[in-house]
C-alpha cells in the first residue's frame, strides 16, 4: 500500500514552520493548488545567487527526492523558475533567504 501523501499546503506550513524554528526567513511567492500542487525551493544565498530545488522521483530507490533544477545567478534562477510557472500554474514556490545556504530539505520528514 502506497504512503499517504501530504496535501501540499500542509507540507507548505511545516516546511516554514522548521526554517523558523531554524531563524530562517522564508516565504510563499506563489500559491499553488493547495491539495496537489508541486513545490519548488528557492535557496537565496543574499549574494547574488540562487539555487531553485524541486521534488523528483528517483527510479532506482523508488523515493521521492530534492534534486537541482536551476544553479547560478539569482536571474537566472528566477528566469527559471518563471519557465515552470508558465507551463504549470498549480506550481508553489517558496524563497529561502539563508547566507549559509541552509534549505532544511536535506533533514528527515521534508522529502
Amino acid at each position: 500500500m502506497p504512503e499517504p501523501r501530504l496535501t501540499a499546503d500542509i507540507w507548505v506550513s511545516a516546511y516554514l514552520a522548521r526554517l523558523r524554528v531554524m531563524d530562517i526567513p522564508a516565504f510563499v511567492v506563489a500559491r499553488g493548488d493547495s491539495t496537489a500542487g508541486a513545490v519548488l525551493v528557492k535557496l537565496n544565498t543574499l549574494d547574488g545567487q540562487a539555487v531553485a530545488f524541486n521534488r523528483s522521483f528517483d527510479l532506482m530507490s523508488g523515493d521521492r527526492v530534492w534534486v537541482t533544477l536551476a544553479d547560478g545567478a539569482e536571474v537566472d534562477v528566477d528566469a527559471s523558475i518563471a519557465k515552470q510557472r508558465s507551463f504549470d500554474s498549480d506550481l508553489w514556490v517558496i524563497e529561502v533567504e539563508d547566507r549559509q545556504g541552509r534549505h532544511l530539505l536535506d533533514q528527515p520528514g521534508l522529502t
